[in-house]
């Protein structure tokens, strides 16, 4: 196996491609307005992920190219490390907003957001059990 094959590249692609299945599949055997609530939960989601991961990664660039052992150093980690912090509480609280006004509006199901909200977990979920069936079926043990 190679390391790309479980890039998150990849599980964003896949998560998209689960979220229009999860979509369809509702606006089939549902409705669609309980497959607007599952799409607008999954965009929500994964967008979130997105932004996540932009955040971690930047986080963690300021980390290795500061050293550790200068005051200068520890103070900007330190301001990197609240920052992180800061934008992720902000993330979590427009969320928060959003769904609340989504609920409340009455436009949006609320199993259908739910499920929408949980492409993000399939996603990593199937491309976890993905790269062990590949490890374990591939030979190597």
């Amino acid at each position: 196996m190679d390391d790309d094959s479980i890039s998150l590249q990849k599980m964003q692609v896949a998560g998209w491609i689960y979220l229009v299945m999860l979509t369809a599949g509702s606006w089939i055997l549902v409705s669609w307005s309980f497959a607007w609530a599952v799409l607008a939960g999954g965009g929500i989601s994964i967008l979130s992920f997105s932004l996540s991961h932009r955040d971690v990664v930047g986080y963690f660039e300021s980390l290795s190219s500061v050293p550790a052992e200068e005051q200068e150093g520890k103070e900007k980690v330190q301001k990197s490390k609240t920052g992180f912090l800061l934008r992720f509480w902000f993330r979590i609280g427009v969320i928060g907003i959003v769904l609340l006004l989504l609920i409340k509006s009455g436009k949006a199901n609320v199993l259908g957001l739910i499920l929408g909200l949980s492409t993000v977990v399939f996603t990593i979920t199937l491309s976890a059990l993905r790269a062990a069936g590949h490890y374990f079926f591939s030979g190597r043990r």
